[in-house]
């Protein structure tokens, strides 16, 4: 019998603040998070060990996660997670005493080149060392997959190039695969039958489901695959993160708020304290 509990990664501190045009200081970003951490989060994306240069909204991540020490010490159900795009982020990361990492490949060839400058191959080539030294100290990994459905520069991904690139992630020891619409023109349709390819390579209990609402869809897919037994839902608070693909004006994540709103219509639990991340969606909102 499939559960109806539901855990919710809330990816608005890095995925989604990443994506803003506003930079957010380090005294607000704790407070986000701070403010995120009372919600009930299975996972809180805190922010990325990448260059500024190339992501200026994450730079400084290792002062934010260290002003977060107390919260981290009293939230012990909830996992606080960067983004590790190389070796040398990863030394960052363990410098700074993080227990939970996250890394990025794509299902597409070329996103994959012109997002991170190397190939599906040259990105796994990346990810062994820094996977390694996650084993070594103890840190959890998480992976993502971008382009599950269509790619911004090639169209339609065939739903078994996702699944092969799960599976890698998985063998290299990934415990959470996390499946990404990164332009969201998924449909239900497209959604189940990635999740289903993906399924036969990957344990669904390891799954999780990002999808962007460019176009609306988002919280329509999410139902799909949980229909299919994932049960791990990416969103970021107040729809934080644009999509750069959909136009000035694109949404981008799904709003953690409207997928806690919508679930229990359909007999899910997603134990986040309602009350808690209505006061962090008014503090975005308080931003601007």
């Amino acid at each position: 019998m499939k559960s109806n509990l539901v855990h919710i990664v809330e990816v608005g501190p890095r995925d989604g603040l990443q994506n803003e045009k506003k930079l957010w200081s380090i005294a607000q970003r704790v407070e986000l998070i701070r403010r995120l951490a009372l919600c009930g989060f299975k996972e809180i994306e805190v922010g990325s060990f990448v260059s500024p240069k190339w992501v200026p909204q994450m730079a400084d991540t290792d002062q934010v996660y260290s002003k977060l020490r107390d919260v981290i010490q009293m939230t012990q159900a909830t996992r606080f997670s960067v983004l590790v795009p190389n070796e040398k982020g990863m030394d960052q990361g363990i410098a700074s005493g993080v227990k939970d990492i996250s890394i990025f490949a794509a299902a597409s060839e070329s996103f994959s080149q012109k997002n991170t400058n190397c190939t599906i191959e040259e990105s796994f080539l990346r990810f062994e060392p820094i996977i390694a030294h996650a084993q070594e100290h103890g840190i959890n990994v998480r992976g993502y997959v971008s382009c599950v459905i269509e790619c911004p520069y090639e169209g339609a991904i065939a739903p078994l190039r996702v699944a092969q690139v799960a599976a890698r992630l998985h063998r290299l020891g990934c415990r959470e695969i996390s499946l990404g619409d990164t332009i969201g023109k998924g449909t239900p349709e497209a959604t189940r039958a990635m999740i289903q390819a993906v399924k036969d390579h990957v344990p669904v209990e390891n799954l999780a489901i990002h999808c962007h609402d460019t176009f609306g869809t988002a919280l329509d897919n999410i139902l799909a695959s949980l229909d299919d037994g994932v049960r791990i839902v990416d969103s970021s608070v107040k729809g934080l993160g644009g999509c750069p693909y959909g136009g000035a004006q694109a949404k981008g994540n799904v709003a953690t708020e409207s997928v806690v709103s919508r679930l229990p219509q359909y007999g899910y639990v997603t134990g986040i304290d309602s009350e808690a991340l209505a006061d962090a969606v008014k503090y975005v909102m308080s931003l601007g």
